[in-house]
């Protein structure tokens, strides 16, 4: 038992010892995450959410008063442009296409009786110029027989009478033909009128005929056959027979945040993913960027919002779809993903490894433990630098964290481009993150037992 108990006590003595010089030795180093610096590919993405559209879509309104007889369709078909997709009652208005076609064919059985009439106006006429032509011979050769004293006074007068009377039978027949073309006339404008009336109670059957205005499919019915529906914007429930949409070009209409929409702009690359086709990207590109804010609570335009709250706000972009699926139907919630810049093989760094640094805090500290003041100003604020903490070994070997001032570019999703300050295979603490924040420069430093990875396993987006 007193061995046992020995054996147990150096045991506890040999670790304390152990971690005694282990923290002995690390005492005075931070543990810090790193990675080398490399190069890759980097996009700044900017996302919006929002729903498929349609880029044609339009409502089927009713265009008569009137119970609905039939719907041709139902929702989800296919319909062609000119095809029937219902119909209203429609009793009255073919009842008055019949009675006006029955009308036109009887002016016209007047017409070709008036035309009749004009032929034998005409014939009587003709009929009457030549007699009139034989009277005029007549009637000349008399009057030189009359002159030469050869004929009786009465023979002359008989001639002239003769003549008289078939120029006046002539200017008759010449009445009478023109009488018969003003009545042909008067007949034609009176079709004129009924064909006019047939036009017009034909615009009225017609409108109790809905026919879709263009290829789509029918995506909402509102009303069911049995119902009345009326005319006109004041009640839109009942008016709307269904709504049509053209899904040759579909669109992904988003919102995007105020903070972004500087960034987007027209012809940009996007992928569109669908909450209900999952694991399916549609490739697009931004076609509109809106020039309107948008509330975020209520959607409503601020130049149309009365109320003067201060609130976040998006703006409407529209991303057309470059081979859209039969599968997307209006109204699917979709996510844009807009590619608004684009750098192949630059200089990047993980963004956490970013951080603002206050050079007063690397200068050195008075016998009071208060920092020495600069010579140039002892009140102005010390403007903060952007920089990384570079990981490089000293002149004893030892590795040590200097703080180093960066310019960048471009962000993405989890990196960011470095435009100057840095070169590839550079060793940079990434983390963590309270420690990052406090570091010094010139720190002295030691990796943690993570494995350091390369900057870029997640940039790309």
């Amino acid at each position: 038992m007193k061995k046992i108990l020995l054996i147990v006590v150096a045991v506890l003595v040999t670790a304390g010892l152990v971690s005694f010089f282990i923290y002995r030795q690390q005492s005075g180093y931070t543990k810090v995450l790193t990675a080398k610096i490399a190069k890759q590919d980097l996009a700044t993405v900017v996302s919006g959410t929002g729903q498929i559209k349609p880029k044609t879509y339009m409502n089927v309104g009713a265009t008569s008063f009137g119970r609905i007889t039939r719907f041709y369709v139902k929702e989800g078909d296919m319909v062609k442009k000119g095809e029937t997709v219902a119909t209203i009652e429609n009793v009255q208005q073919e009842a008055n296409v019949a009675g006006q076609q029955a009308a036109i064919a009887a002016a016209k059985t007047d017409i070709a009786s008036y035309i009749a009439a004009e032929k034998t106006a005409q014939a009587n006429l003709d009929h009457a110029q030549a007699d009139l032509e034989q009277k005029k011979l007549d009637w000349d050769r008399a009057q030189n027989l009359y002159k030469a004293g050869i004929m009786a006074k009465q023979d002359f007068d008989g001639k002239k009478a003769a003549y008289d009377l078939d120029v006046a039978s002539v200017a008759q027949a010449v009445a009478g033909l023109n009488q018969s073309k003003a009545q042909t006339d008067s007949q034609r404008g009176h079709l004129g009128t009924q064909v006019a009336t047939l036009r017009f109670n034909q615009d009225l059957l017609n409108k109790t005929i809905a026919t879709a205005p263009f290829d789509g499919v029918v995506t909402n019915m509102p009303v069911r056959e049995g119902e009345t529906v009326v005319t006109g914007i004041q009640n839109s429930e009942g008016s709307t027979l269904m709504t049509l949409a053209d899904m040759s070009i579909v669109t992904a209409e988003v919102k995007v945040d105020e903070t972004d929409i500087v960034n987007v702009q027209l012809g940009q690359p996007a992928e569109v993913t669908v909450d209900a086709l999952p694991g399916k990207v549609f490739k697009g590109h931004v076609t509109l960027v809106g020039d309107q804010a948008l509330l975020r609570s209520t959607g409503q335009a601020t130049s149309t919002s009365t109320s003067g709250t201060e609130e976040a706000k998006d703006f409407k972009v529209v991303v057309t779809l470059d081979d859209p699926s039969n599968d997307l139907r209006p109204g699917l919630s979709t996510t844009a993903k807009i590619t608004t810049a684009h750098k192949p093989s630059v200089l990047s760094i993980p963004i956490q490894a970013l951080t603002m640094h206050n050079p007063d805090d690397d200068k050195p500290k008075t016998s009071g433990g208060v920092q020495a003041a600069s010579s140039s100003s002892t009140s102005a604020k010390t403007a903060l630098i952007q920089g990384v903490y570079v990981v490089d070994k000293d002149s004893k070997s030892k590795l040590r964290a200097k703080f180093v001032p960066v310019t960048t570019g471009i962000t993405g999703s989890t990196d960011i481009e470095v435009l100057s300050g840095l070169h590839e295979g550079q060793e940079i603490v990434t983390g963590p993150y309270k420690t990052l924040r406090a570091l010094k420069s010139n720190a002295l430093v030691k990796r943690d037992t993570i494995k350091p990875v390369a900057s870029g396993t997640g940039g790309n987006s």
